[in-house]
């Protein structure tokens, strides 16, 4: 399988502070990104944004709207899993690369990350899928992975199924081991369960009640 840094992008050249907004604007028609990085005296500063771009003067310079840039990046180190995050928080489609050196070398795209997802084990090993759901600002895949190997089971994959404003929902792939133990932990952990499993014995509990109840206000 490839590694993610192989998926590394070329495509075009990031703006500089001395462009010209309608420079960017010109980009976002080329290029169907939400985002483009750009650079000052080839360091980078930030990504200017396609809607800040649409509300801003086009003879002005990037120079001039410096407080307006997104300072979001990812390392050329960094793991898969760390830059679907980055993708996941930061509403983008495309991440700006930098070296240990903070030198600018490139960015990643949201659609090549997607097919090297496809390559990795989620697709290619069996086991169980969970969808899950929780407010956008309080969940990290870090502590995803720390529920499910609390409970000797393992992450295959993960990706972001819907995003809102206020709320993200991961689905995700885990080996077939103590699947009712990761779904109630979860719950602890304040995360919603959208997908229905026959080993969740809390659902299984409620229905039971529920069944009872029913029973109780028929006699």
């Amino acid at each position: 399988m490839d590694k993610i840094s192989d998926f590394l992008n070329f495509e075009f050249k990031p703006l500089q502070v001395n462009d010209t907004v309608a420079d960017a604007e010109n980009l976002f028609l080329d290029f169907n990104y939400s985002h483009f990085p750009v650079l000052e005296h080839d360091v980078y500063i930030g990504s200017i944004a396609k809607d800040d771009v649409e509300i801003l003067s086009t003879t002005t310079l990037i120079n001039e709207h410096k407080f307006s840039l997104h300072r979001f990046f990812v390392r050329s180190t960094m793991n898969w899993f760390d830059v679907f995050e980055e993708f996941s928080k930061n509403h983008t489609n495309i991440l700006p690369v930098l070296d240990d050196k903070n030198q600018y070398v490139g960015f990643y795209e949201l659609d090549d990350v997607l097919h090297f997802l496809n390559e990795t084990t989620f697709v290619k090993e069996d086991g169980g899928v969970i969808v899950i759901e929780k407010e956008t600002t309080d969940f990290t895949f870090s502590q995803i992975c720390q529920i499910v190997e609390s409970n000797d089971s393992k992450v295959l994959g993960v990706f972001i199924s819907n995003t809102t404003p206020t709320l993200t929902q991961i689905t995700l792939k885990i080996s077939q081991s103590n699947f009712n133990e990761i779904i109630q932990t979860f719950r602890r952990y304040n995360y919603t369960i959208l997908s229905e499993h026959q080993e969740d014995s809390y659902l299984a509990g409620l229905k039971e009640r529920s069944d009872y109840l029913d029973k109780y206000l028929n006699i």
